[in-house]
């Protein structure tokens, strides 16, 4: 079995990220809100930074696009709906590498996941692959981690701290959904492994 590589630029992170993942979330709220628990699927679609979507960002943000390596949209939709996402519950993400590593640098969405504002956040990977992504709002912090286990799961934590402090923290553990090429490969694979 060939040996798991963690991405280390946000491009490859996009690239490993693509596609349709169910996600299971546990929010613990530090005020008098009640923790809360769902299910959702989270729909990652990338983009080169000649797409339309891209220019628009850094027409928004005011930088040239030649600063920008790539792009994706992650969408957000009930994993019991059939329709597509809703472009309400759906962020586009521009990359802006600091340097050549591509390992730091700066995402530009359109509106934010705490604050519907378009942000900037600062990302950066550790040398075990997480990855680190922090954003300013107007009026909180939003700090999230995330890192792959394997090519098909993925852990995510965050917290936001408003004014006072802490305000809540949030786990999501995300498996990738299996499409039915994806399933016709792997059973092909195993076949050709069992009649070796």
């Amino acid at each position: 079995m060939a040996r798991f590589n963690s991405p280390m630029t946000m491009q490859a992170f996009f690239r490993k990220s693509e596609g349709t993942w169910f996600t299971q979330r546990s929010v613990h709220h530090f005020d008098s809100t009640a923790d809360e628990s769902g299910e959702s699927n989270l729909i990652i679609t990338v983009f080169n930074n000649d797409d339309d979507r891209v220019k628009h960002i850094c027409d928004q943000q005011g930088f040239g696009i030649e600063r920008a390596s790539s792009g994706a949209q992650f969408g957000w939709k009930s994993n019991l709906n059939d329709g597509p996402p809703s472009d309400k519950y759906a962020a586009v993400l521009v990359d802006v590498p600091s340097d050549e590593t591509g390992r730091t640098g700066r995402l530009f969405r359109d509106h934010g996941y705490v604050e519907d504002i378009p942000v900037i956040s600062r990302y950066a990977f550790a040398d075990d692959g997480v990855l680190t992504i922090s954003t300013d709002y107007e009026n909180s912090q939003g700090q999230e981690r995330c890192w792959f286990v394997h090519d098909n799961f993925r852990v995510r934590v965050s917290t936001v701290r408003m004014m006072g402090g802490v305000n809540l923290m949030t786990y999501c553990s995300e498996f990738r959904c299996v499409s039915d090429e994806m399933l016709d490969e792997m059973a092909q694979r195993n076949a050709a492994l069992a009649a070796s």
